[in-house]
Order: structure tokens, then C-alpha cells, then sequence
């Protein structure tokens, strides 16, 4: 019975590795299109959703760091190299919202408009499906190891299908009406997420716990 429920064990750990890997690869190439497509049409809301998928990439670095570690052992709370990750992915994400607003601001002063925001409206339903399904086997993968750690990460991944959902709304709304105060708003939008998510990573990063780095719940339950 031991030896059955150890390779149960065994088995979801990989498979949580799996998905730490591939949410760390997603966001990478997210990252690398959102980033030329936003530049190419001039679309702040894009470009800012592809650096904030680059700034992820290093807060999935410390869930699949986790897994490793419980490869070994339970663990109770993040060791130095998490703590790290967090304080530079804390530092990135406010860098991030300050350039967001400056750059918004600066948008709204000169009259500037995107070329076309149709790849943001790609790039955000590609995200919210894959988002989606990431944050619903992180969750099933959590409960059942009963990882704090893992379902902190499901809820992290809520947080990205809500960043997701911004960037949507507002590629959408000015494709329809051209206005391009509706980019700046989803500028706006994302570098409140970011804010959020730089605060909760430094204060994870001080205390060491579990929960979530990305502005969801602290207490790893969703």
C-alpha cells in the first residue's frame, strides 16, 4: 500500500513539473510575440502584457525549483533561491507598473494610437484558454498532493487568465472604436496587476510562506 501511494506520489510531482516547465515555455514565446507585435503597432497594452509574461517567467522558476524540492521532502516554506526569485520578480513587476503609467501618460499627451490591436485580441484568447486549463491541472495536481505550494501557483495562474481577460477587453473595445484612450486604460489595467503582483512578491519573499506571489490568495487555498 506504502509502494502504491508513493508512485502516486512519484507521478504527480511529475506531472506538476511538467506543468511548471510548460508554464515557464508559454510564457517565454508570449512573451517574445506580444513584445514584437506591440512594438510593431505601436500597442502599449501588448507590449506591457509580453514584458509582464517575461517577469512570470522568473516566478515559474521558483514553483518548478519547489517541485524539485519536494521531490525529497514536504516543504514548509520557500528556501533562499525562492526568496531571490521573489525580491527580483517583486522589483521587475513595479518597474514594470511604473512604465506602464509613464508610458500611458505619455500616449494620452501626444495623441499616439495603435496601428491595429488585433494581435492583442489573439494573444489574449490563446492565453485565457491556455491559462485556463494551466490554473485547472495546478489545482488538481495541489489537492491532491495537498501542496499549499502547487495551489498557490494554480491561484498565481488565476491571476494571468485575469491579466488575460484585461488585455481582451480593451484590444477588443478599440478595435470597435478606434479611441486611444482605450489602449491606455488597458495599460493602465495591467500595471495595476502588476503592482499587485510586485507587492505580494516581496512580501512572500519576506516571510518565507507558501502563498501566492501574484496577487491571489496568501493562504494557498483557492
Amino acid at each position: 500500500m506504502r509502494v502504491m501511494k508513493a508512485q502516486s506520489t512519484s507521478s504527480l510531482l511529475n506531472v506538476a513539473l511538467l506543468l511548471g516547465v510548460v508554464t515557464v515555455g508559454y510564457n517565454i514565446i508570449e512573451g517574445v510575440v506580444s513584445i514584437w507585435f506591440g512594438l510593431n503597432d505601436d500597442t502599449l497594452a501588448l507590449l506591457g502584457f509580453g514584458v509582464d509574461s517575461f517577469v512570470e517567467v522568473m516566478s515559474g522558476a521558483g514553483i518548478v525549483h519547489a517541485v524539485l524540492r519536494m521531490r525529497n521532502s514536504p516543504i514548509e516554506a520557500r528556501d533562499q533561491f525562492e526568496r531571490q526569485a521573489l525580491r527580483i520578480t517583486g522589483w521587475a513587476f513595479y518597474l514594470l507598473a511604473a512604465g506602464m503609467v509613464i508610458g500611458a501618460l505619455l500616449n494620452l499627451m501626444q495623441g499616439s494610437r495603435p496601428a491595429t490591436t488585433v494581435p492583442g485580441i489573439i494573444v489574449s484568447l490563446v492565453s485565457i484558454a491556455t491559462m485556463w486549463w494551466l490554473m485547472s491541472a495546478k489545482m488538481k495536481v495541489g489537492k491532491a498532493l495537498h501542496s499549499e505550494a502547487i495551489i498557490a501557483d494554480a491561484n498565481c495562474t488565476k491571476t494571468c487568465l485575469w491579466l488575460s481577460i484585461v488585455l481582451l477587453a480593451s484590444s477588443l473595445l478599440y478595435e470597435f472604436f478606434h479611441v486611444g484612450l482605450l489602449d491606455a486604460a488597458g495599460s493602465l489595467g495591467i500595471a495595476w496587476f502588476a503592482w499587485k503582483e510586485g507587492k505580494e512578491s516581496l512580501e512572500t519573499a519576506r516571510t518565507g510562506k507558501l502563498g501566492c506571489c501574484c496577487g491571489g490568495s496568501k493562504s494557498g487555498s483557492c
